[in-house]
């Protein structure tokens, strides 16, 4: 959610840069409302995207990681502490979007105020209300705020100009960026784009009341007097003083020449740059919505696969004759697909197994793993594999920890973690005269058919936190064994633990 954040001021950043570098000295005001209103939607979208073709034409550095415990002397406190597992930026977001969306009620109740206060006159396309003992004057919807206190000449000028907001709805355009304030009060680039759509506003509404009056009897009329203004920032105001200099500025500048509408092409290359990055960038969206499925398995291409009960991200053929789909390589994948592989390889090579796979194009936008079982005896050789170890990726039904529910792979990563942490003694990476910095220890074990953990081994840089490792894998609980092709079987296990040495 955090780069996906990142990118959106990011790209919002530099659709102003384009705006206000290109645009917003030229007088094609409606058009540049759009341009600012349409990027600032477009960048929400943007880092959703992702162009499989370029995603494979650029090869993705990544580092799989395997699920692994890290310890540290803290790591008790941290667990005994309620206030550890609190999310803080999650309170903090929830807290500013609170206050936003409370300051936006009360301005809304201001306005809402005023006009039961004060009362509306109905004229023909918009409601007038007058507000006694001030010189405010903006509009709000089809509402417009007059005070008493302009000059009678001046308030149908100030009437025609306010009707031009109502006329084009810029409320709307004004309460979207409200909106965005609220559930995104911490980019600032929601205020620039607030601020740059305010005076949009107000350049379109000159250019069409002045075409009907003399444009230095409008100028004198917008400066001659220093009037209130009202802050509320959903509100089409006539009289801010921050934006007059700038709209006399637009008053008196030529028309610009239709050519120059050629520079909202920019946008061409901005997008295609844009979309080029967001596909060649890790997409966390996307890996949260890869989902498993129930793993099929086939033998024969022209028959129905048989389905396993575990979940997976990609199928498995076993048939032995071949499969004519594209063959693919580990760049093709996913991440989520690469860590399957990867945990499939380098389970089969530390067991010096004798199978060995490809990965191909399978069906249904499903990705298959082919085993090469053409030169092993497949009725002898593969039960003594299964009977003795199975692939991870192959078994149909994984050990489970005591308690788990739901997702069992999941829940089992998560208790070993804690158990490991409850269990280590963390003391001793500090007490053993090592060279300070990041090391590890890996644990080797299977659970066995009757859901015993069996064969320990371990490695470590030290032979006091090799026997640690070794005697917390023995202390682990007994489990519910594996199984494949409705026979108990024995399942490997590497487990990993990392510590800082101080």
């Amino acid at each position: 959610m955090i780069n996906y954040i990142i990118q959106v001021i990011l790209f919002q950043a530099l659709f102003v840069a384009v705006y206000d570098f290109f645009l917003s000295k030229e007088t094609f005001f409606t058009k540049n409302r759009w341009y600012l209103l349409s990027t600032a939607m477009i960048s929400f979208v943007l880092p959703l995207l992702k162009i499989p073709t370029i995603q494979k034409a650029v090869p993705i550095e990544y580092t799989i990681l395997l699920p692994e415990v890290v310890l540290s002397p803290q790591k008790v406190i941290e667990q005994a502490a309620w206030y550890q597992s609190i999310n803080y930026l999650d309170v903090l977001f929830w807290l500013g979007t609170l206050l936003f969306l409370v300051v936006f009620i009360i301005k809304l109740q201001r306005i809402i105020r005023l006009i039961f206060k004060y009362g509306s006159e109905k004229r023909t396309s918009y409601k007038l209300v007058f507000l006694p003992e001030n010189s405010k004057a903006f509009s709000f919807f089809n509402y417009i705020f007059l005070g008493k206190g302009i000059p009678a000449e001046k308030q149908e000028k100030i009437i025609q100009h306010e009707l031009v907001h109502s006329q084009q709805k810029h409320t709307f355009d004004l309460l979207f960026f409200e909106f965005l304030r609220i559930i995104m009060w911490f980019n600032p680039m929601v205020y620039v784009y607030q601020n740059r759509i305010s005076l949009v506003h107000e350049y379109i509404s000159d250019a069409i009341v002045s075409k009907s009056t003399p444009k230095e009897n409008y100028i004198n009329n917008l400066l001659s007097d220093i009037f209130q203004v009202e802050s509320i920032s959903f509100i089409n105001q006539f009289y801010k003083h921050s934006l007059i200099k700038k709209r006399v500025i637009m008053m008196t500048k030529k028309k610009s020449k239709e050519i120059k509408q050629l520079k909202y092409l920019l946008l061409i290359p901005l997008l295609a740059s844009m979309v080029f990055y967001t596909s060649c960038s890790e997409n966390e969206k996307t890996l949260v919505e890869q989902k498993k499925e129930k793993r099929k398995v086939y033998t024969d291409l022209e028959k129905e696969p048989s389905i396993a009960p575990e979940s997976s991200y990609m199928d498995v053929y076993l048939g032995g004759k071949g499969i004519n789909t594209k063959e693919l390589t580990i760049n093709d994948l996913t991440l989520k697909e690469k860590e399957e592989y990867l945990e499939l390889k380098n389970r089969l090579e530390s067991k010096k197994s004798p199978l060995s796979f490809k990965i191909h194009e399978g069906f249904n936008n499903r990705r298959i793993i082919v085993f090469d079982i053409v030169k092993i005896d497949v009725k002898e050789e593969s039960e003594k594999v299964y009977e003795d170890d199975v692939p991870f990726a192959i078994i149909e039904k994984a050990p489970t920890f005591p308690g788990c529910v739901g997702d069992y792979k999941e829940c089992f990563n998560k208790k070993i973690m804690k158990f490991v942490v409850n269990n280590f003694d963390v003391k001793l990476a500090n007490s053993l005269g090592l060279e300070p910095g990041k090391k590890r220890i890996y644990v080797q074990f299977k659970i066995d058919k009757d859901g015993s953990i069996i064969d320990i081994k371990a490695r470590a840089p030290h032979p006091i936190l090799k026997e640690e490792a070794i005697r917390v894998a023995e202390k682990l609980p007994k489990m519910k064994p594996g199984e494949h092709k409705g026979k108990k079987v024995k399942v490997g296990y590497v487990l990993p633990i990392t510590f800082n040495v101080e």
